[in-house]
């Protein structure tokens, strides 16, 4: 594989980046401890939380990331995958990375990649991600934040990042996605996202079921790792729960993951109740049940990519409808049957009319994989379409009627897409340049 010079162009460090993405998903952490050796250890000497769970750790991420700086901290945020550009997955106070930054921190892990691979052979070579998650640790060193919160990408136990000891752990939730590589029970996916509980650091868990809290609980007490949760804090009724500019309950359920999760911390970070209603009231998370105009119309981004994602699908659409009078337009797109079946199941309950994309992603389902999980009772229109042919300029949607409201849910990937037609200031889409 070439190396990449420092003069290098984004075009050509793109291609690069994409290269080793097509190399595949490397499981495990003995490649990033062999890099993070070789680098000087840039992930240690800077505070962290560290952040896991099947659905939510994006959103708690951003929720830490807020309140620590509402706080007057420097803050570092490393999360994946990206909405449209790359350098959105590295962040320090909210900033990502640049173009020119990727290309300079590329042409510098370029050589060190290239004497690992020689010394220890191809299985050494670091992966896509071990590069991005490289690339946040160098950065948030030389930026000097002062606290940095880090998302897992992949399970915990053997993802790239656990290699953090971080201050504390947080696992958002549990539920039943990429079973091909973390298992196909909740009581082995809740043990390998409890693989980033460390000896002796606090652990924060969010709202999950009783089977998947045992198991992180036992593997808690086996490190001696004390534990709080949000159901034994907060209780059953939502209305207790903390408020956040983020719709749904869900979001309160993560809001309640944050707000613990910086209780556990020590004094001197200063994360008062004021501070924490300050962040958790100005957070940020594109794609969460983000509402958006449209000409003149409501349209509604949500990023809902598994059973239990669609769940809580569910009860925003109820919402919605109650809200509106008006069962909305739904354009939606999903990766894999599993969580295609669960999304069109629940979208059919409310829809009224189905607009189905394919996703730019080589596991993204075909119209007629679909269209064969849509249920049988679903009596209004199914229509096949495009990203490009739904939102042909930024002020502007084809589906539907002038008076419908319209709801992009699904892949994440989906959401990326559609963004980029909507706000093309983002920049073009980096759509293959995603992972997981």
């Amino acid at each position: 594989m070439s190396l990449i010079a420092p003069t290098a162009d984004y075009a050509s460090v793109q291609a690069f980046l994409f290269g080793l993405k097509a190399g595949g998903v490397k499981f495990g952490v003995d490649r990033m401890r062999l890099l993070a050796e070789a680098l000087g250890h840039p992930e240690s000497g800077q505070p962290c939380l560290h952040v896991a769970g099947t659905n939510g750790k994006g959103s708690v991420s951003a929720m830490l990331e807020a309140i620590l700086r509402a706080a007057g901290w420097r803050t570092g945020l490393y999360t994946s995958p990206h909405l449209v550009k790359l350098g959105e997955r590295v962040q320090v106070d909210r900033l990502g990375l640049t173009e020119e930054e990727i290309v300079g921190y590329t042409a510098e892990l370029c050589p060190v990649a290239a004497q690992l691979a020689s010394r220890g052979g191809e299985e050494d070579r670091p992966s896509f991600f071990e590069f991005m998650t490289a690339m946040a640790f160098l950065h948030f060193r030389r930026r000097e934040t002062e606290m940095n919160v880090i998302e897992v990408g992949l399970g915990g136990r053997l993802d790239a990042t656990n290699i953090v000891q971080p201050e504390l752990s947080v696992i958002t939730s549990i539920g039943l996605d990429h079973c091909e590589l973390l298992g196909d029970t909740l009581e082995q996916i809740a043990a390998e996202k409890a693989g980033i509980i460390k000896p002796g650091r606090p652990v924060v868990i969010g709202r999950m079921p009783t089977a998947a809290e045992r198991t992180i609980r036992k593997i808690a007490a086996d490190r001696g790792a004390p534990l709080v949760s949000v159901a034994a804090e907060f209780g059953d009724d939502i209305n207790g729960y903390p408020w956040t500019n983020l719709e749904g309950d869900y979001q309160r359920w993560n809001a309640a993951t944050a707000t613990l999760a910086v209780q556990m911390m020590d004094s001197r970070w200063r994360l008062t109740d004021e501070a924490v209603a300050r962040g958790l009231g100005a957070v940020e998370w594109p794609g969460r049940w983000q509402r958006m105009e449209v000409g003149g119309r409501l349209v509604v981004l949500d990023a809902s990519h598994n059973p239990e994602g669609a769940a809580v699908l569910d009860g925003n659409l109820e919402r919605l409808h109650a809200e509106t009078g008006r069962r909305p337009v739904i354009i939606t797109g999903a990766l894999g049957a599993l969580r295609a079946g669960a999304l069109l199941a629940t979208a059919a309950r409310h829809a009224r009319e189905l607009h189905l994309v394919v996703p730019q992603q080589a596991r993204a389902c075909s119209y007629r994989e679909l269209e064969a999980l849509i249920p049988p009772g679903f009596a209004g229109p199914i229509l096949r379409s495009t990203v490009e042919a739904l939102f042909p300029r930024p002020s502007f949607c084809t589906a539907g009627g002038p008076e419908d409201i319209v709801v992009v849910t699904g892949s994440i990937y989906l959401l990326g897409e559609v963004l980029v037609r909507l706000q093309p200031q983002r920049g073009l889409g980096e759509g293959h340049l995603q992972d997981f």
